[in-house]
């Protein structure tokens, strides 16, 4: 990312804002991810099923509050872009969670 920064800046995009946008989503799937392979071990499947949706939810979540404070905090010059490239962000780290943790669970077997 660091390497389109001159780019990104010529669009109109905050760049420090999606940068620690990423670094926000990274830290949250990483903890979603250890919440979902503890999950896994559990011997209880639905712990697994709960696991799941309840770091998916909380990652949305975390990711609309994150946008919301954007939002509220650069009010006057708000880029559109921004946002989709910050949900963006949350589409690609949950398929690349949810599909490690798809993984995870037909070696399991």
């Amino acid at each position: 990312m660091i390497f389109f920064k001159p780019r990104l800046l010529e669009t109109g995009i905050h760049f420090y804002v999606l940068l620690a946008g990423n670094l926000a989503m990274a830290l949250i799937t990483l903890a979603s991810y250890l919440m979902s392979r503890k999950g896994l071990a559990s011997a209880n499947h639905n712990a697994f099923i709960r696991a799941v949706y309840g770091s998916t939810l909380s990652k949305l979540m975390l990711c609309v509050i994150g946008i919301a404070i954007y939002v509220l905090v650069y009010r006057p010059d708000v880029s559109k872009v921004t946002i989709f490239l910050l949900l963006s962000l949350y589409l690609l780290y949950t398929v690349f969670e949810t599909w490690s943790l798809f993984r995870l669970t037909r070696l399991k077997k």
